[in-house]
């Protein structure tokens, strides 16, 4: 099974929040890809069974620029069979806190098989550790479930 993370980030947060899902998985013996987004060849989305998005969001609620092609080659390919999950971290003075994290799991939910979603509260913190082991055990129980059904 193919399974790729992909994130952006731009104060770090984000990026330390996927690196520690990484390890995570790699604990779990799954073997998992992790792209920067500016990295991610998304002609090959296609060709991963697992997906695991990382955004921060940006403005009012809003995916970031350099997530935008991701997005909409979710947008164009309706009802993949791909097992999909979001997380990302913001900061919740915002009205819309982690909103890109929930404009992806809204469209996710709807076009992939949706495992679970994350949202962290600014800088990863030693509290956040268990949220982020259940991530991972959901999307792979997902994964699991799939090879056998």
């Amino acid at each position: 099974m193919k399974i790729g993370i992909i994130y952006t980030s731009v104060s770090g947060n984000t990026k330390e929040l996927a690196h520690l899902l990484h390890e995570l998985f790699s604990r779990q013996t799954i073997r998992a890809h992790l792209f920067h987004i500016a990295d991610f060849p998304i002609h090959t989305l296609s060709t991963f069974d697992a997906i695991a998005i990382g955004t921060y969001t940006w403005g009012d609620g809003d995916i970031p620029a350099e997530m935008e092609p991701l997005f909409q080659e979710f947008e164009k390919i309706p009802q993949m069979k791909m097992i999909t999950g979001v997380f990302g971290t913001g900061d919740s003075f915002y009205p819309h806190f982690c909103g890109a994290v929930d404009k992806f799991r809204d469209l996710l939910k709807i076009n992939t098989d949706l495992a679970v979603t994350l949202k962290i509260e600014l800088l990863l913190q030693k509290q956040d550790i268990s949220k982020c082991k259940r991530f991972v055990e959901l999307f792979a129980n997902r994964i699991q479930t799939s090879c056998h059904s």
